[in-house]
């Protein structure tokens, strides 16, 4: 078994995919900026993120709601230099909710949402102390 991707519903899919091309940086599979789907993936590493059109899987399955309601998932990227990145994202538009910060004595991080409101989390591994 291989994990293929995190798939996020959202209703505002162009909004969406341009958080994820134009702002994060990330790589879009096809192209796809109207949906119903496309697939992001970083720089370097397998795991990916896709995006899907809400009303789309609500046809299908017939039980997802509208709009999602809370918090219902928090994407994790891994980022070799935190402060870097998140200059290069605020001068994109984006909106950091807190940090770039210490979380551990492993791990400082950054949080921000994406505009369907789904909290991103970006990480940079320090090296163990000690």
């Amino acid at each position: 078994m291989e994990l293929a991707q995190v798939r996020l519903l959202v209703t505002d899919f162009a909004a969406c995919y341009r958080f994820y091309a134009d702002t994060l940086g990330l790589r879009p599979q096809s192209g796809a900026a109207d949906g119903p789907y496309e697939k992001f993936s970083p720089a370097a590493g397998s795991a990916g993120i896709a995006l899907q059109d809400r009303a789309m899987m609500a046809a299908v399955l017939g039980e997802l709601g509208d709009a999602a309601s809370g918090h219902r998932s928090l994407v994790v990227l891994r980022v070799d230099d935190l402060d870097a990145y998140c200059a290069q994202i605020v001068a994109r538009g984006a909106v950091l909710l807190r940090g770039p910060a210490p979380m551990t004595d492993r791990m400082r991080v950054a949080h921000l949402k994406d505009p369907e409101g789904n909290l991103v989390e970006l990480q940079q591994w320090l090296l163990l102390r000690g």
